[in-house]
Order: structure tokens, then sequence, then C-alpha cells
């Protein structure tokens, strides 16, 4: 006996969602005209209020489940706000000063980071990068193994093996010309950038080194050939630092240029803060009373 109601009221909501949506890109002409959703002891919740969460081109069905979705949230919202607002003081509930700080430092955040986007230089040269690192060594030590390595990975039964091999055993400035030739022919995958820092932990993600003793390994050894019963791996060391060495400047090029970006935002905020201050203070816009 209890169906029907049930079944009318939520035909009605859904017809009263439909229409909410059909008129999403209409203007209110009158507050008659702005239907009622929610309602919570004495605040009301408009179809007004949900228009602009609803994304163009959006379903009507995902649109009906986006506004139910806001409209439980809402009440529930309400519901214990108000039992809430019942059960603490005034005083308790008296957010002025924290709603008046919070409001300022947005304000605040917002102006300062339109000054920044709009005055701070992010040019940084190669010689400030320099200058900083000398300057900062003590502040750059390797926390893990890093290398700079060139290596392929070939198919287990690959007929050309040994000619990657006698490559590989080349010196270094007749190396890259014939193995990238070859890498591109024959190889699975390889890798040629010796100006790059690789971590070792990385390196360890496409050439399956051994984990233990990495330090004697790296000190001891430059052409590396294993196989792991699929693929044989081939690589080759041009350079590599140790753990809790200095880290090379190639390696932290970027993170001293973020430094040194960094620096000029705050310099560039104290500055104007200071100005602000100094100008208010020419002019006599504001005093301060108290005993010294």
């Amino acid at each position: 006996m209890y169906e029907r109601p049930l079944v009318l009221k939520r035909l009605f909501f859904y017809t009263l969602l439909l229409l909410v949506l059909s008129s999403c890109d209409t203007t209110m002409t009158s507050d008659s005209d702005d239907a009622i959703l929610a309602r919570v002891h004495k605040e009301y919740l408009y179809a007004s209020d949900v228009r602009d969460l609803i994304p163009k081109n959006t379903t009507p069905h995902d649109s009906i489940v986006l506004v139910k979705s806001y409209v439980s949230n809402w009440v529930q919202t309400k519901l214990i706000a108000h039992q809430a607002s019942r059960n603490l003081t005034d005083q308790q509930i008296n957010f002025d000063k924290q709603l008046e700080d919070y409001r300022n430092s947005l304000i605040i955040y917002t102006y300062e980071r339109e000054l920044i986007n709009q005055n701070l230089d992010t040019v940084v040269s190669e010689q400030e990068i320099e200058e900083y690192y000398n300057k900062h060594l003590g502040d750059f030590e390797l926390k893990e193994n890093i290398a700079k390595v060139y290596y392929t990975v070939l198919d287990y039964d690959l007929e050309q093996e040994d000619d990657f091999e006698q490559i590989f055993k080349l010196p270094d400035s007749l190396v890259f010309d014939s193995l990238e030739s070859f890498s591109k022919a024959y190889a699975r995958t390889y890798f040629l950038d010796t100006a790059t820092w690789m971590r070792f932990s990385e390196l360890q993600e496409m050439v399956p080194i051994e984990n233990y003793n990495r330090d004697l390994f790296l000190n001891n050894r430059r052409f590396f050939k294993l196989s792991d019963g699929n693929n044989v791996y081939m690589l080759k060391f041009v350079d590599f630092k140790i753990k809790d060495d200095t880290s090379p400047l190639d390696f932290k090029r970027n993170v001293i240029r973020n430094i040194i970006i960094n620096k000029r935002k705050i310099m560039l905020v104290k500055k104007v803060r200071n100005d602000i201050y100094n100008k208010a203070l020419q002019n006599n816009e504001f005093e301060i009373y108290y005993q010294e």
C-alpha cells in the first residue's frame, strides 16, 4: 500500500530533474521560476544552485546521477551542521577570526602568485648554476650510485652476438656509429646516451645486474655481458659515481635551476612586502600603538 506514493515521489523527482536539466541554458526571469530541489529546516536548495555543476554535453542519465548525489550530500551536510550548531556554544562556533585570516591568506596568496607570474625572471644562466654548485658542494652528496652507460639487449640466439661484443670492445670514440647501426637492425632495445647520468636502480630495471657489492662492481668492471636465458645484455660504463661521493653538476643541473628560481621568488615577494610597508609608512597610512 506504500509502494504507489514512493513510485510517485520518485517519478516527480526525476521529472523535476529533467525540467532542471532542460532549462540549464536558459535564464531565470523570476524567483518563482526557480524550482526547489530540497529543504533542510528553513534552508532551501534551488535548481539554479546546481545548474553550473553539470558539464556541457553530459547525458541526461549522468546529469541526474550527478544532481542526485549533490542533493544527497547537501541535505546531509546541512543536517549535521544544524545539529552541531544546536550543541555548541556561540563562542565555539564563532569563526569570524579564522575566516578573516583565511580570506586574507587567500587574497595575499593570489596577489603574490600573480606578481610572480608577471615579474619573475625564470632564465638561469649556466654561469649562475655553476657558481651555485661550486659554493654548495657539501649539499650535493650522492644518495645512490649513478653511472653513464650504453647498452644493448639482444635475442638469446642472435647470430650477430659476437659482432656486438667486438663493437663494445672498441675504444669509445669508435663505438657509437657502428653500435647504433647494428642496434637499430638487430637489438631488442638499446641506450646510447652517454651524456646522461642514470641511477643504478634505473639501470637494473633494464639490465639485471646483481644487487650485491655494487661499489666493487663499478670500480672494477667497464664491459659487462650476461644472459638470462631469453636475452643477452651487453653494457659498458663510461663514467660512474659512488654513493656518498659528490654529485656531478650534470646530475643536479635542474635541481639547482629550481633552487635559484625559488630563491628569486622569495626575494621578489619579500621586496614587494617591504615596498608596500615602506610606502604606507611614508604616507602615514598606519600607526602602531604600544609601549617600548
